[in-house]
């Protein structure tokens, strides 16, 4: 008998932040459901540190960063459940960008990422990484927010955004 999987990659970035690991367990019970590999992926923005000198920044700050996206996607496996097959990457550049280079349909099927859930004058000014993905990802996309409401209320479910 045949059986169809909608997923056979989930794309996850992450940070390294305790709070993503709200979307990883989305992530991780998608994978199991649909037997699929989760792709954890850390982006290395060396651009907001463009002001430093040059020797620090590609020496010092480089390696830095470079070992922080080690140990975040090492989390991801080590917080993966039996049975799912984890993969790591550490990549560099805009971390939209990237991320939206890497949900392409012949590498993953959907990307799972968490949501500060800022507003107003914050995302206006912070930007926002995950609403540059949901716009761009030629996959859906679903979103969960990660940080827990200062207001003491539960935090939206996540939401499928398809474009």
């Amino acid at each position: 008998m045949f059986t169809y999987s909608m997923y056979d990659c989930i794309l996850v970035p992450t940070d390294g932040s305790p709070e993503v690991e709200r979307a990883l367990e989305y992530a991780f019970e998608l994978a199991q459901v649909h037997d699929a590999t989760v792709r954890a992926i850390y982006v290395v923005s060396v651009a907001g540190y463009g002001g430093l000198p040059m020797e620090t920044a590609l020496e010092g700050v480089s390696g830095a960063l470079r070992d922080e996206g080690e140990a975040a996607v090492r989390r991801v496996k080590e917080l993966a459940p039996d049975g799912v097959e984890v993969e790591t990457l550490v990549l560099e550049g805009s971390p939209s960008r990237v991320i939206v280079e890497q949900a392409q349909p012949d590498r993953c099927d959907l990307v799972v990422m968490g949501t500060h859930g800022r507003g107003g004058i914050d995302r206006l000014l912070l930007g926002s990484v995950t609403e540059r993905v949901v716009r761009r990802a030629p996959v859906p996309v679903l979103t969960v927010q990660v940080d827990p409401s200062e207001s003491g209320e539960q935090p939206e479910q996540p939401s499928l955004a398809v474009e």
